[in-house]
C-alpha cells in the first residue's frame, strides 16, 4: 500500500465520437459546405479508416444535432440555414394576430467598425487591439417597425463585412454562405425594459414604454461564440413564442 494518490487516466472518446469530430472539422474547413452532399459512408470509412458502422453511428448523432440531414434514397448533406430553418430554430417573435409567414423585412441603419468594450472582449476571446463589427438595423412586421436590433461580430471572422452597403435579412445564411460559419447554437435571455432615445427615433414609440429585450449569445460548429445580438421588440402586437417538445 502506499499514500501515492492515483493519477487521472486520459479522457476516452469511443470511435465513432471521434469521426463526428473528423466530419464537424472538415465542414468548418469548408471541405464539405452547407447544402453539399458527402461521401457516401462506403467512401467515408475508406477514406477515415474506420468500419462502415462507425461512420452510420457518427452520421446519426450529426444528424441528431442538425449539423447534416438526410434524404432517402440520395444520400447526407451537410445543414444549410434557409429561410424555413431560420424562421422554425432562430426566430421567436410572434405577431398577436398570428404567426409570421416569413422573416420580417429588415433594414440596414447603419454597420461600422467598433473598438469592443471588456464585455465584447471577453464574450468573443478577443485581444484589446482587435475591432468588432457592430450592425444597427430595424425589423418591421406588418410594415410596422417593430424590433430594433444591435449585432456585434468579431472582425477576425467576419473580414470587410462592415463595408457592405446592403445586407440580407437572413444573416446567418449570408454567414454560411460568405464566411464558412455555421450558427448552430444559441442563446437568448429575455428581460423587460424603457425605451430608450434611439428606440424611440427608430420604433417611433414614447419615451419610457415597454420594450421586451434579447439578448442572444451565438455560437459556431466547432463552439467559438460568432455573434451577439441585442433585439428590443415593442411588445404591445408582438410576443416570443418557444415551443418545447
Amino acid at each position: 500500500m502506499t499514500d501515492k494518490a492515483p493519477q487521472p487516466s486520459p479522457i476516452f472518446k469511443p470511435l465513432y465520437k471521434q469521426v463526428q469530430e473528423l466530419i464537424t472539422e472538415r465542414i468548418i474547413e469548408g471541405v464539405w459546405k452547407p447544402g453539399e452532399i458527402l461521401p457516401s459512408e462506403f467512401q467515408l470509412a475508406d477514406l477515415l479508416g474506420v468500419s462502415q458502422g462507425t461512420v452510420r453511428k457518427a452520421l446519426n448523432a450529426l444528424t441528431e444535432d442538425n449539423v447534416l440531414f438526410r434524404r432517402q434514397g440520395v444520400g447526407t448533406f451537410v445543414s444549410e440555414h434557409t429561410l424555413q430553418k431560420m424562421m422554425f430554430h432562430f426566430f421567436h417573435f410572434k405577431s398577436d394576430s398570428g404567426d409570421i409567414p416569413e422573416l420580417p423585412y429588415a433594414q440596414l441603419l447603419e454597420t461600422r467598425l467598433i473598438t469592443p468594450d471588456d464585455n465584447l472582449r471577453s464574450l468573443f476571446t478577443i485581444a484589446a487591439d482587435e475591432k468588432v463589427i457592430e450592425i444597427h438595423r430595424v425589423r418591421s412586421i406588418n410594415n410596422t417597425a417593430s424590433i430594433r436590433e444591435l449585432i456585434y461580430l468579431p472582425h477576425r471572422y467576419f473580414a470587410d463585412l462592415d463595408k457592405e452597403e446592403k445586407l440580407p435579412h437572413s444573416l446567418y445564411h449570408y454567414y454560411q454562405q460568405h464566411f464558412n460559419i455555421t450558427v448552430h447554437k444559441a442563446t437568448d435571455r429575455l428581460k423587460a425594459v424603457l425605451a430608450d432615445e434611439q428606440d424611440q427615433s427608430v420604433l417611433n414609440i414614447a419615451a419610457g414604454q415597454p420594450l421586451l429585450e434579447v439578448s442572444r449569445t451565438a455560437r459556431a460548429l466547432d463552439g467559438r461564440t460568432v455573434e451577439y445580438r441585442i433585439s428590443r421588440a415593442n411588445s404591445q402586437n408582438l410576443h416570443y413564442l418557444v415551443e418545447l417538445n
